[in-house]
């Protein structure tokens, strides 16, 4: 840990400059309490740095959360080990793309079976917080049990004792995403109302006990509850078609479902604060987490450590190095085919800005988190499923 200053602490020991100064940038907002804390994989993003830890109060930015609200990631343990599995794993990848859309998630044609009783929730959820979803995305029940693109993915992975995990990676779909600009613009809007004046518009902040604060919890909630349970529907046919592949049924050994990018009231240094993790997880002592790396590296099953200093809170992923745009003109399809070597996975380049060598290495952002989360088991892929 290092104390940048008075109120910014960082974990990060691969920081570039233009990301320090946007997290020094945003722990100056005075509604910050107490400070700000930077996670090992902190990178350069929209407002607030994504690795960030932000605790407010008074106020709550809505860039500060992210655009793709609630996205996190959920995990089984399978009783499986690698030496039950067969020798051919394409079969079971093409199964899991056909069972789960990848990128919009077009192919959603009606509203599976199983996610019926999610989608009811949901809308309870919808109207007893006063909202339609529909007015942000006409199809949004549609959009739930769909993966999306970019880094967002399903890999089949073996622990150190070759056990077989099902790992998943998403979030709220395009209804999160169209919730959070919203809200951004409206917070953006009041900022020019009431003549203030900030160092990033992106940071532009709601106030607690205005009717925009309080529409945009709900709609947060709303979202966040999306992810999860988004993730959960996917989950659940994973699991029937890794069963079905296998040719016996999945026991459960354990499943954990975390959010990295959401907004909670928590209470730390004695006030009671709205707690903003942007790309970082919750990580009280004791408590499960997950913490990917980029396809073609490790991830990680965690448990918190419930570091105070760090806002209770840990890194969520590798953290990119090189922006999409200039992976795409630094690495090579055949590089990416040598870092993919021995995974199962679609072949093409329209996952080459998801190739290792643009993000961090994991194995030093999780050497920085040592003192954040003890390592229970580090995942090794072996099938990868992505969205171009």
């Amino acid at each position: 840990m290092e104390k940048i200053t008075s109120r910014l602490f960082s974990w990060a020991s691969l920081l570039e400059a233009n990301t320090e100064q946007q997290a020094r940038t945003t722990s100056t907002m005075p509604f910050i309490y107490p400070h700000l804390a930077l996670m090992p994989d902190a990178h350069l993003g929209l407002g607030a740095t994504v690795g960030s830890v932000i605790p407010t109060l008074g106020a709550v930015m809505p860039a500060a959360v992210g655009v793709d609200i609630g996205c996190g990631m959920i995990a089984v343990k399978t009783q499986f080990v690698a030496g039950d599995l067969p020798a051919d794993r394409k079969p079971l990848r093409e199964a899991i793309e056909r069972a789960v859309p990848t990128s919009a998630g077009r192919a959603n044609a009606k509203i599976v079976a199983t996610a019926e009783p999610r989608v009811a929730e949901l809308t309870a959820l919808a109207e007893a917080a006063g909202f339609d979803p529909s007015s942000y995305a006409k199809t949004w029940q549609l959009q739930l049990g769909t993966l999306g693109s970019g880094n967002h993915f399903i890999e089949v992975s073996l622990d150190e004792a070759d056990a077989v995990w099902l790992f998943l990676h998403s979030g709220s779909r395009g209804v999160g995403n169209k919730i959070a600009q919203t809200h951004i613009k409206v917070a953006q809007a009041a900022m020019k109302r009431w003549w203030i004046t900030l160092p990033d518009p992106d940071l532009a902040y709601l106030v607690e006990g205005t009717p925009e604060f309080d529409r945009y919890v709900d709609e947060l909630r709303w979202a966040q509850r999306f992810a999860l349970l988004n993730r959960e529907e996917m989950m659940d046919r994973v699991v029937r078609q890794f069963a079905d592949w296998v040719g016996a049924p999945v026991d459960e050994q354990e499943r954990i479902n975390c959010h990295h990018n959401f907004t909670q009231q928590e209470r730390h240094f004695g006030k009671d604060v709205w707690l903003s993790r942007k790309g970082a997880i919750s990580a009280r002592a004791g408590e499960p987490g997950l913490i990917p790396g980029s396809m073609g590296t490790a991830s990680y099953v965690v448990e918190g450590r419930g570091d105070p200093v760090a806002l209770q809170s840990s890194p969520h992923g590798a953290g990119r190095a090189y922006s999409r745009s200039a992976a795409r003109k630094t690495f090579t399809h055949e590089q990416l085919r040598e870092a993919m070597t021995g995974i199962e996975y679609r072949d093409t380049d329209a996952f080459l800005d998801e190739i290792p060598a643009a993000y961090k290495p994991i194995d030093q952002v999780m050497a920085d988190a040592a003192s954040l989360v003890t390592i229970r088991h580090t995942l090794r892929q072996i099938v990868n499923v992505k969205g171009d």
